[in-house]
């Protein structure tokens, strides 16, 4: 196994260990967990479009919980969902 191969492997289980067990993410953390890149991560948090913290004024800070429920925000319904609303609608005589 090659060197970028082990160290791809070492990455990843210290990611997963990080993310199962910190409640408290480093920006790093927090951009890597969401998948998402550091930059868009600073736009969010200057728009004040993602829960986030500044003990010190300059770093900043990123429960793993609110960001949890903030990525589950907005949830879009299936096909399905959408098609059984539309059928009790339907049965119950339309909208009005």
């Amino acid at each position: 196994m090659s060197d970028k191969a082990l160290q791809d492997m070492k990455r990843e289980v210290v990611d997963a260990t990080i993310f199962c067990t910190k409640e408290v993410l480093t920006s790093d953390e927090a951009s890597r967990y969401m998948g998402i890149s550091k930059s868009y991560l600073y736009k969010l948090t200057m728009r004040g479009e993602i829960p986030h913290y500044k003990p010190m004024g300059k770093m900043c800070y990123f429960n793993r919980a609110e960001l949890e429920q903030w990525l589950q925000q907005n949830r879009c319904a299936t096909s399905s969902e959408i098609a059984d609303r539309a059928n009790r609608i339907v049965m119950k005589g339309g909208v009005r």
